[in-house]
């Protein structure tokens, strides 16, 4: 592999730097570095405010789980989390198509009588949901021939270090999440299952 560089011709048949790296001058380029630093941080602070918004007006539902995994070397501590809706029957698939990999999921979730949620109908679009029910997007993973395996994006929640291990000693967990009414859904507490609403 060869650099081209401003001090060295371009080989014969090599494409001119001039189109994707202008000789600007100094004012502008210090222009576009400006701009470019700015929407940087307007993306981040956009992300955070996403964040914000998602804690502050989403709707909260509580679902079970178990813990799966403990560590993570790079993050610290975090529990892996496997929802009693990432593994649903086929038959509450409403899409007129079979489900596929990698396919949207938007399901429909229903409490019962102990504030937690099920699966009642997995649809390819987002259904119109009761005053009392809530819809969570998700993606296929797996299609079997009695069952749909889901992912939501909410699998991994990270905890101060040291403290992913007490949790992890508790086989069954319940996870509030909050979703925002435009979709997006974010973790905002894990609790052993006998702790959940108190």
């Amino acid at each position: 592999m060869s650099f081209v560089s401003d001090s060295v011709p371009a080989s014969p048949g090599t494409p001119p730097l001039a189109p994707f790296l202008p000789d600007l001058p100094e004012p502008t380029r210090r222009r576009w570095l400006r701009w470019l630093v700015l929407a940087q941080v307007l993306f981040v602070l956009g992300v955070a405010a996403s964040g914000y918004a998602t804690g502050a007006w989403g709707r909260t539902i509580w679902l079970r789980t178990t813990p799966v995994d403990p560590r993570d070397l790079l993050y610290g501590d975090y529990v892996t989390l496997a929802y009693t809706i990432s593994q649903v029957p086929g038959h509450l698939w409403r899409g007129a198509q079979p489900a596929r990999r990698n396919q949207a999921a938007y399901v429909l979730l229903q409490p019962g009588s102990d504030g937690t949620c099920s699966a009642v109908g997995i649809y390819p679009e987002k259904p119109a949901p009761t005053p009392t029910q809530a819809v969570l997007r998700g993606s296929v993973q797996q299609v079997w021939r009695r069952s749909l395996t889901l992912r939501y994006g909410l699998e991994r929640y990270y905890v101060p270090e040291g403290s992913g291990k007490k949790l992890e000693r508790h086989p069954r967990l319940q996870v509030q999440v909050r979703i925002a009414p435009w979709g997006q859904a974010r973790i905002t507490q894990v609790v052993p299952d006998s702790a959940a609403h108190e």
